[in-house]
């Protein structure tokens, strides 16, 4: 049995580690601002408090033996600043408390951080990081990736980064009930559907697991990154109509000529740099993640965590239904 620390563990991903670590009998603790009810119901110790407070990570670290760190201000929505502060620095308090307490770290990252506009088809982990980022998520999650694994190699902590990818299913907060709200405003960039991968919010929760059990100091996972996905790439159309249908919704049908959407979308990039406008989105970011190829080798994974996604995307969408069925609305 193990005591561990869940970083924003009130999250999608942070409260389904918290269920798999309760379940299997280990002593569990989050660190998340607001209480959860959900949390509570399995017996977790929770922290209140922002992983920005230096001091509450510390604290909230030392019982520990080790730290999930999932939480990150995701998204495309929000200040350059709160991405930094919470990514880049919260990553930073993390790292200096598991350190100091001699606790060891798997730490959530995206493959956002080697996306740099182009297809990415079947690439494992020794792609570079990208040389450009479009948004702030993608370039703190990298910065924060850089961190934890220079760490690493330097002996400072024993860490892994995972790189789970578009998590998704049943009690979603944040992709599912923007698409269910937005989806008769959308449309499919270009006359081509790109592969994607995805993961089910099961098989990223194990991944963590896994990744927990055989990390220890010296072991071959210790200071690697690794792709986390369904290992069922499909086309980027074909997954957001998979999402709808389960919702109940009909499909998105309307494709816009990618050339026009991808001209406008870098204008609006460089609007977004003027000091008048702090708040238009990152749309060129979001053309190209759903223009591109982005799926991956997850053979690494599969070799030195034993992940295998034991949830299928079939029946991950039969649960997904059904849970929505029921009357949830996220």
């Amino acid at each position: 049995m193990t005591t561990v620390l869940v970083t924003g563990g009130g999250g999608f991903l942070g409260e389904a580690v918290c269920r798999r670590l309760a379940a299997r009998g280990d002593t569990v603790h989050a660190l998340q601002r607001h209480r959860s009810p959900a949390l509570a119901a399995l017996g977790v110790t929770q922290h209140l408090a922002d992983v920005r407070d230096r001091a509450a990570v510390l604290a909230a670290v030392e019982a520990c033996e080790a730290v999930v760190h999932c939480a990150a201000k995701a998204g495309v929505h929000g200040r350059d600043r709160d991405y930094e502060e919470i990514n880049v620095s919260g990553t930073r308090n993390v790292l200096d408390a598991c350190a100091r307490h001699g606790a060891r770290l798997v730490h959530t990252s995206s493959p956002s951080v080697v996306h740099d506009g182009r297809d990415l088809e079947g690439v494992d982990e020794s792609v570079p990081y990208a040389r450009r980022f479009p948004a702030a998520y993608p370039r703190t999650k990298a910065e924060a990736e850089r961190l934890v694994l220079a760490a690493a190699a330097a002996g400072q902590v024993t860490a892994v980064a995972l790189r789970p990818h578009l998590i998704w299913g049943p009690g979603d907060p944040h992709f599912l009930p923007r698409l269910v709200a937005h989806h008769r405003l959308l449309w499919l960039p270009g006359t081509t559907d790109k592969s994607i991968d995805t993961v089910y919010i099961d098989n990223a929760a194990d991944a963590h697991l896994l990744a927990l059990e055989r990390l220890r100091p010296g072991s071959p996972q210790a200071g690697r990154a690794y792709f986390v996905t369904q290992g069922e790439p499909c086309g980027f159309g074909e997954w957001l109509n998979l999402l709808l249908r389960a919702a109940g919704l009909p499909p998105v049908t309307r494709r816009a000529p990618l050339g026009p959407v991808l001209r406008a979308a870098r204008l609006l990039e460089r609007a977004r740099r003027l000091p008048w406008t702090p708040h238009l989105p990152p749309l060129l970011f979001l053309v190209e993640q759903a223009s591109t190829a982005h799926w991956f080798d997850i053979s690494a994974a599969r070799r030195d965590l034993g992940y295998r996604p034991r949830v299928s995307m079939a029946e991950g969408l039969a649960r997904l239904t059904a849970h929505l069925s029921a009357g949830n609305t996220r």
